[in-house]
């Protein structure tokens, strides 16, 4: 008997990333998989229904290494899974553990302890016990310092991933698996709708993103509640972090009054539906990005300056990326830049009426000056 269609569909998902980071380590370091791996990824479908152990673990070698393994093989590559002790990231631990013994891949945990809540360490400590139970090596806790910075939320997001980008440069690790869910990609749409941001907030979160498509979001195509299913079957403990009904956070608020709210009004599917979207959003806006890289060097005088005329003639998707571009070159923070300081600055193209310079994120400002836009720090 297989396992319970719950954990088939979270290992499944896991199972078509790890191929995807193997795929990718063999081509970086020049090798072609080992045979085994090779007959591991042609059955793997049945591995779903079959449940069996599959192959052991590879012995841990350091990441990234170019020297041969027993029988002329690469070492295999390290990857790690970011893990809070909640349901969704408990189950990707559990997944990531199952698949990475028959596929040769080594697995490790980190786990990001925010220091935001009496008892965070000793909770910390807890999740590295379950994750090397599950025998994820290495597995380590990491405590960080979270900044105002942007509002709590940002900035507990922005020190969680300093400290998982720094884990995986110290562990040489080619992937970082997250949790997000489904759920979690619906929420994201809704707060980028809010924002007012342009399609690429509605775009939401990618599957793989960050330094060479370091972090995978393997369960972006599953909702939450498949995860904390996988978890009450595999008698695996979660932790329910409070900050996920405070009211005082955003996104807290979103998830238990906001969704609830346009599902009774609009019926069952909203969350798939605003996943869908974000996917839809994605692909139009990686079109739009591409259009707008190759039309930015046409709009360039023999300088390299931008020519306010040719700029005017260009869709105004197309030449608003182009200034976004152009801004942040100039060293303006992508975060800090809004929709409405491209207004401004679009506004200098296309109404022209003498303005001063507008002023931007980063000590940049944007000047018109003899049919030129110029773009540069003070």
């Amino acid at each position: 008997m297989g396992p319970h269609p719950a954990v088939a569909a979270i290992r499944l998902a896991v199972r078509r990333v790890l191929h995807d980071v193997l795929t990718e380590f063999h081509r970086h370091n020049g090798h072609a998989p080992a045979p085994e791996l090779r007959r591991t990824t042609a059955s793997a479908p049945r591995y779903a229904e079959a449940g069996t152990a599959g192959s052991p673990a590879l012995p841990n070698r350091p990441a990234l290494s170019g020297g041969p393994a027993l029988s002329d093989r690469p070492a295999a590559p390290l990857v790690l899974v970011a893990c809070s002790g909640g349901a969704d990231s408990m189950a990707l631990a559990s997944a990531l553990a199952f698949e990475a013994r028959k596929l040769g891949v080594r697995a490790g945990g980190i786990t990001v302890d925010h220091n935001l809540q009496p008892g965070s360490g000793l909770r910390a400590a807890e999740v590295v016990t379950r994750l090397a139970a599950m025998d994820l090596d290495p597995v380590e806790a990491v405590a960080v310092h979270v900044g105002r910075e942007g509002g709590p939320e940002a900035a507990a997001r922005d020190a969680r991933y300093a400290a998982l980008d720094a884990a995986a440069e110290r562990h040489g690790a080619a992937a970082v698996l997250l949790g997000h869910t489904r759920d979690d990609q619906a929420e994201t749409v809704l707060l980028g709708l809010a924002r007012g941001s342009g399609i690429r907030s509605l775009s939401g979160m990618a599957a793989a993103s960050g330094p060479a498509g370091r972090y995978r979001r393997p369960f972006l195509q599953l909702d939450r509640q498949t995860a904390r299913k996988a978890c009450l079957v595999q008698s695996i403990p979660v932790w329910d972090d409070p900050h996920n009904i405070d009211p005082a956070y955003t996104r807290s608020r979103l998830r238990h009054e906001g969704l609830p709210a346009l599902e009774k009004a609009l019926g069952k599917g909203v969350v798939e539906a605003l996943a869908r979207t974000a996917q839809l959003s994605r692909d139009d806006a990686d079109a739009l990005d591409t259009w707008a890289a190759e039309a930015e060097r046409s709009v360039r005088d023999e300088t390299g300056q931008l020519e306010c005329a040719k700029l005017y003639v260009l869709p105004p998707a197309v030449r608003r990326r182009v200034l976004r571009r152009a801004v942040i070159e100039a060293g303006a923070p992508a975060g800090s830049l809004f929709a409405r300081h491209l207004e401004e600055v679009d506004r200098l193209i296309t109404g022209w009426r003498g303005q001063r310079a507008i002023n931007l994120p980063g000590r940049v400002e944007a000047r018109r000056q003899g049919g030129r836009l110029v773009i540069r720090q003070s």
